[in-house]
């Protein structure tokens, strides 16, 4: 094995895979209607941005069951990504996101393509009486209706793109170019990952809006972030190269407690950290009301009159500065952010516990430690 791990070329390596494989499939779109090209754009954006975190996972999880660097491989891992896109683009839309990585969102991006064709369409065919604009008074009824058709069909559509980009996953990893026989054996955790991701996605919504609690704030980032992102592609990298079941145990006591520490490291960044690095709102998390472990430690610890001031602003639409300055402020006071902080420690410390003892070679233990650091100390 190569002592030599260059984590700017294995990003280089995965864009490539994924710039190529999307630029084919929204070219397969384009082919069927050139009316899918809006839809095509988005396809070939989605997987765009990123460490590449959830690929270099997978990539380890075969290096340290022993096996040599593999194109195919990269391939496989980067199919990794295209998941994390697909759940981007519906996260984005089950909260009404309208920044990721400092740009338009999916459905936001859509919804601005959509209304310029229609003003196009109504500029040179007024009778069409088509789009949001139809009525050159903004503010009268056929407008606004033209505007909520807009903007309906722009969430439609992205949610069609999320659900490609998932089915596009599985293709790219089944076409990587690994033997059938290795494939197989990742078949039940590829179910497992979906169910999963899914479950997360579903009881973060159930509990939006809800009563604050720890407990099930970890469990949301459990299924919701951490398996996906660190534990399943370990694995499935594992299963790849017919990792022992030993192996495999050491993966999940390394990965899972390592993606809640990543997540709970976002949900940090989320309202603290500067949008000019996360590329989000930090009003995000407060304006939905989601339960994040950071607002139930600040919920746990407050007193009735610090809660009926959170009460106050949690849901509301039309926050501002001035509100998530006030929370922030009340979050500090009550060492609500120093308490995740220690959860996130750790976490970190118990997956590098559980690479102390690993049957792996010493340099794939020694560039998961890089990865764990990598991917919980930062800054977006």
């Amino acid at each position: 094995m190569s002592d030599r791990w260059d984590p700017a070329a294995f990003r280089t390596r995965v864009d490539g895979v994924l710039r190529d494989f999307l630029d084919e499939e929204a070219g397969h779109l384009v082919a069927v209607d050139d009316a899918l090209e809006p839809v095509a754009g988005q396809l070939r954006s989605a997987a765009g941005h990123g460490k590449r975190l959830r690929a270099a996972f997978c990539y380890w999880g075969w290096r340290a069951a022993g096996q040599p660097d593999s194109d195919a491989l990269v391939r496989a891992a980067a199919a990794m990504e295209l998941v994390h896109a697909a759940a981007i683009v519906h996260d984005d839309l089950i909260d009404d996101s309208a920044l990721r990585h400092g740009l338009p969102t999916v459905h936001v991006a859509l919804e601005a393509v959509l209304t310029a064709d229609a003003e196009a369409i109504r500029q040179t065919c007024p009778e069409s009486g088509r789009g949001p604009v139809s009525d050159p008074d903004p503010a009268s009824e056929p407008a606004r209706n033209g505007r909520r058709q807009v903007r309906a069909a722009a969430r439609s559509l992205a949610m069609l793109v999320g659900d490609h980009l998932m089915a596009l996953a599985g293709q790219l990893f089944t076409t990587s170019g690994l033997p059938a026989a290795y494939l197989a054996r990742t078949r039940g955790l590829w179910a497992a990952l979906a169910r999963e991701l899914i479950a997360g996605e579903s009881l973060e919504i159930l509990h939006t809006g809800g009563p604050p609690d720890t407990g099930t704030s970890l469990k949301v980032v459990r299924y919701k972030t951490a398996k996906y992102t660190v534990e399943h592609p370990l694995l499935i990298g594992g299963l790849l190269a017919g990792a022992t079941p030993a192996l495999r145990d050491t993966y999940s006591a390394y990965g899972l407690p390592l993606g809640e520490a990543f997540q709970l490291r976002d949900d940090l960044l989320g309202l603290f950290g500067d949008p000019e690095h996360t590329g989000k709102t930090a009003l995000d998390d407060l304006r939905a009301h989601r339960p994040t472990a950071l607002l139930a430690e600040t919920w746990r610890a407050a007193d009735e009159s610090q809660r009926e001031r959170l009460r106050g602003v949690l849901g509301r639409d039309d926050l501002d500065v001035t509100h998530l300055r006030e929370v922030r402020d009340l979050m500090l006071e009550l060492k609500a952010p120093q308490r995740v902080e220690g959860m996130i420690l750790a976490r970190v410390e118990r997956a590098s516990r559980a690479l102390d003892t690993a049957d792996t070679p010493p340099q794939a233990r020694r560039v998961l430690r890089e990865l764990a650091q990598q991917a919980t100390d930062r800054i977006h």
